[in-house]
């Protein structure tokens, strides 16, 4: 019973995001010595169970005349340091007032999400403001490896004029490869997943306040398993930590 109640607890915390395998990682982190299958059974047993999955349409609109860059990233996705190589990509949410479109830019060390915007069109200024959000949240050096799609967003010349001015390289996937831009795709497909499937939203503004929310949630605490079950910002720090330790 005991076990049932941290189970109970790390599900409800992360709104039926974990299956058994990370929930089975929380509660080792949390100092609780229980065995994988133990909370396999247990999870089954008591019909605890992560959000299942589903299919959510593209939103890219690469049907222009605009000039598009070359594919510099070329699914090389584990760049060795932070502000190397980032991602970016749009998505939607539906409310009772209408659209709610999410922009988010992406560091592809950490998979922390550095940058993000939340409006009410899909336009050059959303994906602009994300990376404005990223640009003076972490200052990174020139030369950095900016990934998008192919969207007339990324394409406009404001935006591009915005890399430039940041020092950014742009870099963008074939033509409708979803594939080229697989991180940005998987953070989308959790959101929808772990959050929002299931949701109605009456205004824009709740579903602002849940989209913050677990963007915060995913930054700092959400396991994820290429980073060796850290959360992104725990995996940063620790890295520099490392670094700092070999320099001295």
């Amino acid at each position: 019973m005991a076990l049932l109640t941290h189970i109970k607890a790390i599900h409800a915390e992360t709104r039926a995001a974990y299956g058994w395998p990370r929930v089975w990682r929380e509660l080792r982190r949390r100092g609780i010595r229980v065995g994988k299958e133990r909370v396999r059974r247990t999870m089954q047993d008591n019909a605890i169970r992560a959000r299942s999955r589903r299919k959510y349409k593209a939103t890219t609109d690469s049907d222009h005349g605009l000039p598009v860059s070359d594919n510099r990233l070329n699914r090389d996705f584990q760049p060795g340091q932070p502000d190397r190589v980032w991602t970016g990509d749009i998505t939607y949410i539906a409310t009772q007032e209408g659209w709610l479109y999410l922009a988010v830019v992406i560091d592809l060390f950490s998979r922390q999400v550095v940058g993000w915007a939340l409006g009410e069109r899909m336009t050059r200024t959303l994906v602009i403001d994300a990376l404005t959000m990223a640009w003076f949240r972490r200052r990174p050096a020139e030369g950095l490896i900016f990934h998008s799609d192919q969207g007339s967003q990324y394409a406009s010349a404001d935006y591009q004029k915005t890399l430039c001015g940041y020092g950014m390289l742009g870099s963008m996937s074939r033509r409708g490869n979803c594939w080229d831009n697989a991180v940005t795709e998987t953070l989308f497909g959790s959101l929808k997943v772990e959050r929002l499937h299931g949701m109605r939203f009456e205004t824009r503004r709740q579903a602002k306040d849940e989209v913050i929310d677990w963007l915060i949630f995913y930054n700092r605490h959400r396991m994820h398993s290429t980073l060796g079950y850290m959360d992104p910002m725990t995996f940063e720090e620790v890295w520099r930590r490392q670094q700092n330790t070999q320099a001295a």
